[in-house]
């Protein structure tokens, strides 16, 4: 948990929620300009690689789905001074399984691979390929394996440029790379809070640093988790934004101004979405909320869930052509979020979970008072803040009284019955991912009726 040390004053520093900003004094080409070819070798030693990824579920790990992971450091010019940086590539096992799809994300500055873990079943059901890829934070990896890592080196204006650089690389087919030659057919840069501010803050390098005959190097966006005082800039392949009820609470006081009207028209291919009931973070599974430093029960609405549905929108737009639908804002009245009679957030992307209710899902959660006496390390070592933070940026679950199950329900039964109902057809319009349905259904099973 030492990663996490620094992560109150990063967020402090982004306004938690914001977009960040360009890396301070990076200097982009004053015209379009064909990215520079880095070079690369495999790492396998000395001693274990820096996870980046905290344990997964033992029934959702890389080895249940046949994936294998393989380390890289990669090493170019950018902003004119040299980089070393670590690359990450998690794929399955058989080349066949592959997708044609690589889901790149910036690792968070605290040293993890948030879209990796949140959304894990979804990727590795679909077979597409995770890479991670650090521009920022090289202490961490030296404080955890000087050796491995004494190579490791990046200057404050470098991160865009090595994204440039490094999705070049992974674009090119050559059979010795670190795609081992999977063809690739498009490549998605993804992220959440802050890695989700480095994917915005690339987006004029997009434009500026080219791959071959000029093309983007990324064919799409998929920045989460992230809202902010302003809407993220045009550029020329399809972004899909999605916050989440973390960003839209904070941002209703003053109009939830990162909202900016969806798009079609080339430069302009757009969309927000926001689910309901989804939080910053998921709390289900992250080891940070065990023990529950929060007031409140944390909630265990599936990220993961929420966001797939959002991603493979955006895979079919620049993979197929297929342009996705539009979506309503999670609706807001007189600054702040608008409830049903549930209580559960009206509008925005639907999902059994406040369709078909058991409890009503809120955001943000509150630290507990007075503090429990045994916090998670993460907790722990941000100091007096660390239940703040993270309390924050987490939603709680509170479940409905026995009167509105009975008034929703026949029974148990028929509880189950439309939480099926209602996932069959959200997995039938694009809403959810087929590989969610056995967690949704066991969700419901655990529902007691009183």
């Amino acid at each position: 948990m030492r990663r996490l040390r620094n992560l109150w004053p990063l967020l402090l520093s982004i306004g938690l929620l914001g977009q960040g900003a360009t890396p301070g004094g990076a200097q982009l080409p004053s015209k379009p300009v064909m990215t520079t070819m880095p070079t690369f070798k495999a790492v396998n030693g000395p001693g274990t690689m820096f996870p980046a990824l905290y344990p997964l579920p033992a029934d959702e790990d890389l080895a249940r789905f046949k994936y294998v992971t393989k380390e890289y450091v990669v090493s170019g010019i950018a902003q004119g001074q040299p980089y070393t940086t670590r690359l990450v590539v998690r794929r399955p096992s058989d080349y066949k399984k592959f997708s044609g799809i690589v889901v790149a994300e910036p690792m968070h500055p605290t040293g993890n691979d948030w879209m990796f873990y949140f959304m894990h079943t979804h990727l590795m059901s679909q077979g597409h390929v995770a890479v991670e890829i650090a521009t920022s934070s090289v202490q961490l990896f030296k404080e955890a394996n000087a050796a491995r890592y004494k190579d490791l080196e990046i200057g404050n204006t470098q991160a865009n440029e090595i994204l440039a650089q490094v999705g070049l690389l992974l674009k090119n087919d050559r059979p010795d790379g670190p795609l081992e030659g999977l063809p690739v057919r498009k490549m998605i840069l993804t992220g959440s809070s802050a890695s989700a501010a480095a994917v915005v803050a690339y987006l004029p390098a997009h434009m500026a640093y080219r791959g071959e005959e000029m093309k983007p190097i990324f064919d799409g966006f998929f920045p989460t988790s992230i809202g902010g005082d302003s809407a993220i800039m045009k550029v020329d392949v399809p972004v899909v934004q999605m916050p989440t009820m973390t960003e839209v609470v904070r941002g209703a006081p003053t109009g939830n101004r990162y909202r900016r009207p969806d798009g079609d028209a080339p430069g302009d291919q757009f969309r927000i979405y926001e689910v309901a009931g989804m939080a910053h973070i998921d709390s289900r599974i992250n080891p940070i909320y065990t023990p529950n430093p929060c007031k409140n029960e944390m909630s265990m609405f599936p990220v993961g869930m929420g966001l797939a549905g959002g991603l493979e929108r955006l895979i079919q737009w620049v993979d197929k052509g297929k342009t996705p639908p539009r979506a309503e804002y999670v609706t807001t009245v007189n600054n702040a979020v608008a409830l049903d009679a549930n209580g559960n957030p009206r509008g925005g992307v639907r999902n059994p979970y406040v369709d078909v209710p058991a409890y009503r899902y809120v955001a943000p959660n509150e630290p507990a008072v007075p503090p429990i006496p045994n916090p998670s390390p993460a907790v722990v070592g941000q100091g007096a803040g660390g239940a703040q933070l993270f309390c924050g940026i987490a939603a709680y679950q509170v479940p409905l009284s026995a009167d509105q199950m009975k008034a929703l329900y026949k029974n148990k039964k028929d509880y189950e019955s439309k939480v099926e109902q209602k996932t069959n057809a959200l997995i039938k319009d694009g809403w959810i991912s087929p590989a969610y349905k056995d967690l949704i259904l066991a969700d419901a099973a655990k529902v007691e009726f009183r």
